[in-house]
């Protein structure tokens, strides 16, 4: 088992950072790909960033890919989505989950979740 907790989420005017950061505990963390996705009002769940257990490859979502970051520290079993120029529409609750043997974007593919953190972007 993998328990992860998401925290840095919060309210910001658009154009500001925000930086999340996601713990893990449990199994070894270095062995997994870390996602970051998000649920929008009203919208389905949607992936926003994945990095690979050695942090060698990194993928995002068109919406955010030039002002979002994801990085990770496997020695301190934390991963991190550093989000610049936030706008209005990047408004969700934001998820951090863990993959064991799967590299990419589809969200049934990984296999723990943490309860999430808001964060509100006002215009």
């Amino acid at each position: 088992q993998v328990q992860l907790v998401e925290s840095g989420g919060g309210l910001v005017q658009a154009g500001g950072s925000l930086r999340l950061s996601c713990a893990a505990s449990g199994r070894t963390f270095s062995g997994y790909t870390m996602g970051w996705f998000r649920r929008a009002p009203g919208k389905e769940r949607e992936f926003v960033s994945a990095i690979s257990w050695s942090g060698s490859s990194t993928d995002y979502a068109g919406s955010v890919k030039g002002r979002f970051t994801i990085s990770r520290d496997n020695a301190k079993n934390t991963v991190y989505l550093q989000m610049n120029s936030l706008k209005p529409e990047d408004t969700a609750v934001y998820y951090c989950a863990a993959a064991h043997y799967y590299y990419g974007t589809a969200s049934g593919r990984y296999n723990y979740w943490g309860q999430g953190t808001q964060v509100t972007v006002s215009s």
